[in-house]
């Protein structure tokens, strides 16, 4: 088991890992988007980010009004779906309706996710008494692998087994890389979406803003 690390020394590693079991058509508009954003993403692996942007889309909402974080229109999550979490315990992610949540769709084996989840259990420590979670939707590891892989890497929010439901895999839009992430808002709207693992910086912005 590779041990969590976040120095951005490997940058071989592609910025977004093109989920497993795509059709034709989604693997090669993945593959663009993989290829495309691996270019931008090279300074950020280097820990060079000065010469590169956020990728943060701001897609919904106006929770956060006057903040710039959310676009004006709003898109609803879609959040009637129930879960099983790495445990086997039943999850129904509209329970956490009222959170700000951070819909995180990840795999074990993706590299750039596992850049990522080190913030994300700092983000969930800092933040989860205010009203915000982390919720981690695997998209095809099986349950063992992820109690093996998150007590290795000590997460500390729910982890989530998505490769039972598809439909949760789509839901709020096609996944065409991991890892993906959506904010979602104390209303329910969708506020930004990150194709690609995100700097903390740029989640806690977006966090403090719908809080």
């Amino acid at each position: 088991m590779t041990e969590p690390q976040n120095d951005g020394s490997n940058a071989t590693e592609p910025s977004v890992a093109a989920p497993r079991k795509l059709t034709p058509a989604r693997w090669l508009v993945g593959a663009a988007v993989g290829v495309a954003l691996a270019v931008f993403a090279m300074p950020w692996l280097l820990g060079r980010t000065d010469d590169i942007s956020t990728d943060a889309d701001p897609v919904t909402s106006d929770a956060s009004a006057g903040s710039g974080v959310c676009a004006a229109k709003k898109t609803a999550a879609k959040l009637d779906f129930t879960v099983k979490d790495m445990h086997g315990a039943e999850v129904k992610l509209a329970d956490y309706k009222g959170k700000v949540i951070l819909l995180n769709y990840w795999a074990t084996w993706c590299g750039p996710c596992k850049v990522e989840i080190p913030d994300l259990i700092a983000l969930q420590d800092q933040y989860r008494d205010k009203g915000f979670v982390v919720l981690g939707v695997s998209q095809d590891d099986d349950p063992a692998t992820l109690r093996d892989f998150a007590g290795t890497w000590k997460m500390n929010y729910p982890v989530l087994v998505g490769r039972d439901q598809p439909e949760l895999l789509d839901a709020q839009g096609s996944l065409w890389g991991l890892p993906t992430s959506y904010l979602i808002g104390r209303d329910g709207t969708i506020c930004t979406r990150h194709l690609g693992p995100a700097k903390k910086a740029e989640f806690e912005r977006e966090i403090k803003a719908l809080l």
